[in-house]
């Protein structure tokens, strides 16, 4: 079967030279299996023709809310109906400020309104303009009344810049909207992921060997199932899935204040990165010298996410954590999955060749109230399918 067999996929058009590739993208749909009808707005058009992406669509396009032929029929409302899933890519800094607004000025921006179809926005833009506080607070807003955002993605860009504002590429937009129709569909989750750093001084910090990518392929695989994902994200250079909204902290204080700050309607809580369980009492402001002498190291407690989650009152449905040992897997995963009141945790022994810290692969043991399950050794991107899977059978 198809990607979107049967799906009616309403896709928006709007003003910017990432319009090219949107031939591409009304050919994937198809490929997919969806039906696909567009809207252009009147920029839109200046990018790229309605003849191409009527002959390549199958379908008219529509562009004005005053085409008196299809509005006799109240057209707009008619499109907004027909709609299984409203994709705007991409969506300009002007559409996304329209959107927030809730203005209905032109005919897509009333579909988007009409609409009670799952709306995605792809954001595409020079690299200022996405950065900007204005459209930050617009897409902030935005998330905050269901839209889906994805992306953009980072590098060069048309106006001979680079950075972040590149529409994404027709196949990840259409692997996003697949996803849509997935098992983890209306769930909301909150991942955290990578190592946190406790700085001594300026120059030196304790740290730990996590790349972060157990947690990155959490979130792409939560992704591709259905789900919105947070990600708060420790010190990594890996790049956000597409679609993932990401925080990125370096402390486990700033770790534990973003958690708690994103806890309001989260459906489950994964705890992939490995935090630092302590830091220095106190960093020295300036580089700390070399000396003949033996030196100690004073260092407190950090705070605990896991258990902070799990007694909150905003506490998920479901609160999974992660534990890594070198001895002892199933003793010690159990007992903290006990200690935290855990609905599962996820257990790997670290130092193995080839697995745990710093490898794209990772064996898993699983935990659960209802028993124990293993993920033998795969990519990162398997096992986080496959424990997916298993929160969703043991933890429905």
């Amino acid at each position: 079967m198809a990607l979107l067999d049967g799906k009616h996929v309403l896709l928006g058009i709007t003003g910017g030279i990432a319009a090219y590739k949107c031939a591409e993208l009304v050919r994937g749909l198809r490929r997919a299996g969806a039906e696909v009808r567009v809207v252009m707005t009147a920029a839109a058009e200046r990018f790229v023709t309605p003849t191409t992406l009527q002959a390549l669509s199958g379908n008219p396009v529509r562009s004005s809310l005053w085409d008196e032929a299809a509005e006799a029929a109240m057209s707009h409302i008619e499109l907004a109906r027909w709609a299984d899933v409203v994709l705007v890519a991409p969506a300009s800094a002007d559409a996304l400020a329209r959107f927030a607004g809730g203005q209905a000025n032109d005919l897509l921006s009333t579909l988007c309104l009409a609409t009670e179809a799952p709306v995605h926005l792809a954001p595409a833009m020079n690299r200022v303009m996405w950065a900007n506080a204005a459209t930050q607070a617009n897409v902030a807003a935005l998330r905050a009344r269901g839209f889906r955002i994805h992306g953009p993605g980072s590098g060069e860009q048309a106006c001979g810049e680079t950075g972040e504002g590149r529409m994404l590429e027709p196949e990840q937009l259409i692997d996003a909207l697949a996803g849509h129709a997935g098992p983890w569909q209306g769930r909301h989750l909150l991942i955290t992921a990578g190592p946190t750093y406790e700085d001594l001084d300026p120059v030196r910090f304790l740290g730990n060997r996590s790349s972060g990518k157990m947690g990155f392929a959490l979130a792409e695989a939560a992704m591709a199932k259905g789900a919105q994902v947070t990600l708060v994200a420790g010190p990594v250079m890996l790049q956000t899935p597409a679609g993932v909204r990401r925080i990125d902290v370096r402390t486990a204080v700033q770790m534990h204040e973003a958690v708690m700050a994103e806890l309001a309607g989260i459906d489950t809580f994964i705890a992939a990165a490995a935090v630092a369980d302590y830091r220095p009492k106190t960093v020295s402001a300036g580089k700390i010298k070399k000396s003949d002498a033996d030196a100690s190291l004073d260092l407190e407690r950090t705070p605990d996410i896991l258990a902070a989650v799990s007694a909150s009152p905003l506490r998920p449905k479901r609160v999974v954590g992660f534990a890594a040992e070198t001895e002892h897997l199933d003793q010690y995963a159990q007992e903290k999955m006990r200690n935290k009141n855990l609905d599962a945790i996820a257990a790997n022994v670290v130092g193995m060749p080839g697995s745990g810290f710093e490898s794209s692969h990772n064996a898993l043991t699983v935990f659960t109230r209802g028993g124990r399950h293993a993920i033998p050794l795969a990519t990162k991107r398997q096992a986080a399918d496959a424990l997916l899977d298993i929160l969703l059978e043991q933890l429905p």
